[in-house]
């Protein structure tokens, strides 16, 4: 389980991610603690990255029947799972690859004995994360004030009183809590609270049959924490069946990963503080703004209300001693990957290996790294950057950007299915998408933080609190367009409807998806179909729910809507044809969003490549045309192996479908594909012409 930190909030669509938060200034004294450029040989690094390979392809597979398994068959059965992952494929990859950059970096940092700024305030978390010994020593010292603060929580009012201060703390454990632009008016942040709570993936653990071992294990794992931190063995037992049912009960009244995937709106409840109270008597929120320390505001996002109320009356029927089993687990389990061993091997039994089917528990370093990207990712993705990212990639991915955009425009300009009033909307928000790529132009102020060589929990702590003091200060001011929601060493991308941009942090900016040296096919199929993606999501089932300004707001007739749903539902059916036998099927709604993606992603990124190609002669490469090889690095990006747990979760939770689906769901539909590799109509590659899907 996470660090249970405030972040900044993200909506199911407010930042659809790509394939899978005051202003900021520069902090003064940064630049003078950067390091040297040599201080990390990228050539050194121990994973090579993936790319197209001649020798990868299977030739006793053929194109037209599985092109996943001609392109990635021979690569997939070489590279099973390493034991301390869930998957192995190219945003794995390039995820070790920038670790170890990070490691680098870091170490760099820690041995700086005159550091100053984020390069102190990296080296202290980085030095007390990896000081085993002392964490190991200090057990669950760290945290017994909060569970002495837990054991004494007697009322309804205490325990309301208790959660709301946790929030100040930088700490949260019902609900989720951040500032995000209001639907209405995206100049402006607001306040949300939306559902949380839950330990299991989706609140369908709770319910369906399927997941009665998992359910078990949990409250196997719930006893074992809590007999950790000191309960006896009946006591925990017991305590761990009332944890579980006070969750079953918070998941009644949760909405569905699905649900939440394909329904903003669900985000979207604006309540005057007066009403929200009145929603909820045992847990005023005109209380918990006062212990944020902050202007209650004349309105907030009062997401999923039903679950609120839930939590309200849980607050006056719940016995303390069942709520103070729930707070004691919750505190223990939220921070047990950063205490004693005991508890960070409880915590990983569970939550990796059981639940996700991870053999063994990543080395200390890597999980000190992703601590510092979850608390300070943007501090040290300054340091990221300065060594792994050349500014001639950032030039080609604008031209690449500018290509793509041009090609999008033409195709929503031919849409023989949409009338010219949408069509005219819809060419505002093409006009309105703001692209950045590699970093922020604009990069937080850590100034106010403090960190210490004493404590890693302390340094956490101090952190989380840090964070949401700078998240509460953005409520009821204006949206800041630079802020980025990921770090640059993040090996992603994401669209965000609420400011219409696009995003490519530098860390995804390598092979297979882009190549300075590569032919531009291999980068139109990669990195371009990613920036096609990232566009086509401002038109998909959700995004098109928002304009250009990034407000929710209707913008289309009812006939395009209609024929945009035909459209859109002809690919739900696709995908959930796909699957893994009866029992693990594809959810073609909980995927649909990106499926609608990926497919004009990849129709945008093949016209702007044969754009490119115009009056030029191109050779083959390796025996493959200039078509061949963009649909063949387009599956390229796609080869992963799954542990097969951690496909389950995937399936019920993840809005991406699996990566051998999205590798031929795609190209399945593009005339262009069968052309290429010259499929003749009843291949499985080619959809007929009654299904075949086309949208933009």
């Amino acid at each position: 389980m996470p660090f249970r930190t405030l972040k900044p909030l993200t909506l199911a669509l407010a930042v659809t991610v790509a394939l899978a938060a005051c202003q900021k200034t520069e902090a003064p004294d940064d630049a003078a603690a950067a390091p040297a450029k040599s201080a990390v040989d990228l050539a050194s690094l121990s994973i090579p990255a993936i790319s197209l390979q001649a020798s990868d392809l299977d030739p006793g597979i053929p194109a037209c029947q599985d092109f996943d398994g001609y392109v990635n068959s021979k690569w997939l059965a070489a590279n099973p799972v390493p034991a301390d992952r869930t998957t192995w494929g190219p945003f794995v990859v390039l995820a070790e690859r920038s670790l170890e950059i990070q490691r680098k970096l870091v170490e760099n940092l820690a041995a700086q004995t005159d550091a100053s700024g984020t390069a102190k305030l990296i080296g202290d978390v980085w030095a007390t994360g990896m000081d085993e010994a002392a964490v190991n020593a200090a057990g669950i010292a760290p945290i017994q004030p909060l569970l002495d603060q837990i054991a004494a929580l007697e009322s309804p009012q205490q325990i309301a009183d208790f959660v709301a201060a946790s929030y100040a703390r930088g700490q949260g454990y019902l609900f989720g809590f951040g500032p995000l632009a209001d639907f209405q008016d995206s100049s402006t942040n607001i306040a949300y609270a939306t559902q949380a709570g839950l330990g299991l993936p989706d609140r369908d653990y709770y319910f369906d049959d399927k997941h009665a071992e998992v359910r078990a294990a949990y409250v196997k794992h719930i006893a074992n924490v809590l007999r950790l931190a000191g309960a006896d063995e009946a006591t925990a037992a017991a305590q761990a069946g009332d944890v579980m049912a006070f969750e079953t009960r918070l998941a009644k009244v949760s909405a569905s990963s699905e649900q939440l995937s394909r329904d903003v709106s669900l985000y979207y409840n604006p309540v005057s503080v007066a009403d929200a109270d009145a929603l909820t008597p045992n847990f005023k929120w005109s209380a918990f703004f006062a212990a944020q320390g902050i202007e209650a505001p004349a309105m907030f996002s009062l997401a999923q209300p039903d679950f609120h109320k839930e939590v309200s009356a849980m607050l006056a029927d719940v016995p303390a001693a069942t709520w103070q089993a729930y707070l004691r687990f919750q505190t223990i389990d939220g921070l047990s990957p950063y205490l004693s061993d005991e508890f960070a091997q409880e915590n990983f039994d569970f939550y990796g290996k059981t639940l996700r089917g991870q053999a063994e528990m990543q080395p200390r370093w890597k999980r000190v790294l992703n601590t510092i990207n979850g608390q300070m990712g943007e501090a040290l993705g300054k340091e990221y950057v300065d060594v792994a990212f050349p500014p001639e990639a950032k030039a080609r991915m604008q031209e690449l950007v500018g290509n793509l955009s041009e090609a999008l425009k033409t195709r929503i300009e031919n849409l023989e299915w949409m009338g010219a009033e949408t069509k005219e909307q819809a060419l505002v928000k093409w006009a309105a998408f703001t692209p950045k790529i590699g970093y922020p132009d604009k990069w937080r102020d850590w100034s106010g933080l403090q960190t210490g060589r004493e404590s890693f929990v302390a340094n956490l702590m101090a952190a989380g609190e840090f964070n949401h003091r700078f998240n509460l200060s953005k409520i009821g001011q204006p949206v800041d367009k630079t802020e980025w929601a990921m770090s640059p060493q993040t090996v992603n991308a994401y669209y965000n409807p609420l400011a219409n941009e696009i995003v490519f942090p530098a860390a995804i900016l390598q092979p297979p998806f882009f190549d300075l040296g590569a032919d531009d096919a291999v980068n139109y199929g990669g990195i371009g179909a990613v920036i096609g993606h990232e566009m086509i999501h401002g038109y998909d089932d959700q995004g098109s729910r928002f304009d250009a300004a990034g407000n929710f707001r209707n913008w289309w007739t009812e006939a395009d809507m209609s024929g945009f749903q035909e459209r859109t539902g002809r690919l739900v059916e696709q995908f959930n044809e796909y699957g893994y036998g009866d029992d693990m099927k594809v959810n073609g709604n909980l995927t649909l969003g990106e499926n609608i993606a990926d497919l004009g992603g990849l129709a945008v990124a093949y016209d702007a490549l044969q754009k490119s190609l115009e009056n030029k002669r191109v050779a083959q490469i390796d025996g493959h045309t200039p078509d061949q090889r963009f649909f063949m690095n387009w599956a390229t990006v796609w080869r992963v192996n799954y542990k097969p747990e951690e496909l389950k979760v995937r399936l019920q939770t993840d809005p991406h479908a699996p990566a051998r689906y999205r590798a031929m769901g795609a190209p399945s539909n593009l005339p262009a594909f069968a052309a290429a590799f010259g499929c003749q109509a009843g291949d499985p590659m080619v959809r007929p012409a009654d299904k075949q899907v086309a949208i933009w």
